[in-house]
Formats: C-alpha cells, sequence, structure tokens
C-alpha cells in the first residue's frame, strides 16, 4: 500500500464528504477509492470514517488522523517544491477555479502559461459559483469582488471597476438617468447571485446602494449584457464584459460620473495548505500578464 496516496485519498474523501466524488474527480473508479481507504483503516488497526446510507462522518480518530495527514502532506509538497524551486522548473497538477466571463477572458494567457511550462499540467474548472476550495479539490481560485472575507487566504492580481450601459435606442425611449436614484423607474437587468435588488454608486465620495427593480436577472454576464444590447433595459457589469459592446456603439455608459466601486480580481488559495512552487509560478504568471496585457488593463 502507498501510505501517502491512501493518506491523500483520504484527506480528499474527508474534505468532499464522498467517495464517488473524489473519484469522479481524480478519474478513478469509486472501488478504488474505497478499497484504498479501507486498507489504510485496516493498516490502521481503526475506522477513520463512518460510513451510512447517505452520508459520511469522520471518526475521532478520522478527525485527528485528518489533522496530521494535512500537515504531513503539507510538508512533503513543500519539500518537493523546494526542490522544484531549485531546479528552477515547476512541474505537476494545477485544479485552478475560475469565474465564467473572466475566465474565458484568460484563457489565451493559461494557453501561453502551458506554452512556456510544459511540465505542468491544468485542469480548469469554469464557474461563477463561490465555491470552497478545500471541498471542491483546488490549488487556486480566480475571484472578482469588492470584499474578501478576513480569513481568506489571496492575493491580489489587479482590479476592474463596473460600468452601468443601455443601448442608445433605450435610452431614446425612456430618457437617460441622471442620477443612481433614477434607477428605480428604469428596467434593470440584474445579476442573479449580486446586486439583484440595489446597486453601489459612489455618491459624494461614499459608497451608497440604491434600489433597482427589473423583470430579468441571469447568472451570467455575458447574457446580461446582450439582453441589454437589445434595449431590454439597464445593466450593471464590469468592464470587461461591458467595454467591447460599448466600443462597438452596441451599448452606451451612462451615470459615469457615478462611478461604481471598485472590485478586485484575486488568487484565492486553500488556506491551511502550502502553496505549492507551480501554483506561485502561475499566480506570478497571472499577475505579470494582466497588468501588461492593453486589452484586461484598459478593462481594469
Amino acid at each position: 500500500m502507498d501510505r501517502l496516496e491512501a493518506m491523500n485519498l483520504f484527506v480528499r474523501v474527508a474534505e468532499k464528504g464522498s467517495f464517488s466524488a473524489v473519484a469522479d474527480q481524480m478519474d478513478l473508479p469509486r472501488s478504488v477509492v474505497t478499497r484504498k481507504i479501507a486498507a489504510l483503516e485496516a493498516h490502521l488497526g481503526t475506522k477513520l470514517i463512518a460510513r451510512s446510507t447517505r452520508s459520511l462522518s469522520l471518526t475521532s480518530a478520522g478527525q485527528n488522523y485528518l489533522d496530521k495527514s494535512r500537515e504531513i502532506l503539507a510538508l512533503v509538497d513543500a519539500a518537493e517544491t523546494g526542490l522544484d524551486a531549485e531546479r528552477g522548473k515547476p512541474r505537476g497538477h494545477i485544479r485552478a477555479g475560475l469565474p465564467l466571463s473572466f475566465g474565458i477572458q484568460l484563457v489565451p494567457l493559461l494557453a501561453e502559461f502551458a506554452a512556456d511550462y510544459p511540465d505542468i499540467s491544468l485542469e480548469l474548472d469554469f464557474t461563477d459559483r463561490r465555491v470552497n476550495l478545500v471541498e471542491e479539490g483546488l490549488d487556486v481560485a480566480v475571484r472578482i469582488t469588492a470584499q474578501l472575507p478576513p480569513t481568506q487566504v489571496a492575493r491580489q492580481l489587479g482590479s476592474c471597476r463596473s460600468m452601468v450601459v443601455a443601448a442608445p435606442a433605450y435610452l431614446a425611449e425612456h430618457g437617460e438617468p441622471q442620477h443612481p436614484a433614477d434607477l428605480i423607474r428604469y428596467e434593470c437587468i440584474s445579476y442573479t447571485q449580486a446586486f439583484r435588488s440595489s446597486w453601489p454608486f459612489v455618491v459624494d465620495g461614499a459608497t451608497q446602494w440604491f434600489d433597482v427593480q427589473g423583470r430579468i436577472t441571469a447568472n451570467n454576464g455575458e447574457a446580461l449584457i446582450e439582453a441589454a444590447a437589445r434595449g431590454l433595459g439597464i445593466a450593471y457589469q464590469p468592464t470587461f464584459i461591458a467595454a467591447q459592446a460599448v466600443r462597438a456603439g452596441r451599448l452606451r455608459a451612462v451615470l459615469t460620473e457615478f462611478c461604481a466601486r471598485r472590485l478586485g480580481i484575486y488568487a484565492l488559495f486553500p488556506g491551511h495548505r502550502h502553496v505549492p512552487h507551480r501554483v506561485r509560478t502561475l499566480v506570478d504568471f497571472l499577475a505579470a500578464r494582466l497588468a501588461a496585457d492593453a486589452d484586461l488593463a484598459s478593462a481594469a
């Protein structure tokens, strides 16, 4: 039995709460994961996981073993990372979580990274959900937000701002709002997971929230921009999504004097883990490219 492999599988099962989820994540038959955990328990002479028909839970021995396993795996990873750094050749696998719209724009940069570092494999998970990195088995995730939880381990890669946009035909028919308070009288197209019933603006140097209403919501920014371009209302979106439609004349920016607050672009890390050299290399690469890329820099 490979004890480090079994230990890694146990940690993943404990974090995911599912043998099947870990098997799918690692592209293994579920029976292999179950058998390796059972072999580990037999080797240790104790039950680590209490199984039921609906859920898994750790025994007291399992919780203790989980804490120690995390420490051991982090030390092993740190040792290997040190050797990679010494050789100057980062290697290994990176599982990265990316927001859907911004993540698609990062694909050319990630392709460049993959070409520059042939010993690193990338697995990209695109979602706008706010995932738990540990539960999802992610090494790093990119998130765009105004504020991170105080306990989150992160590095800022850049920033962007939001803009309020509408189709010229919509504004010609309904008039242009002159103040954020006017938005309550317009059809506002909102993001499902945030800013659904109120939007933030900077007024007299302070952030204030203004109520909005509308018939259309979606959990994808590009869909909201398309709806706005078709004259269905006013949208509030980051510049990296909206700027192209504005440049093309499909949308026009409004309320520009009440500049919406800035959003940070962050790389997030699982809090309890050592950050491997390969992950630091990717984050350094993205930070440098985001600063140098003309389109993304102008959007930011």
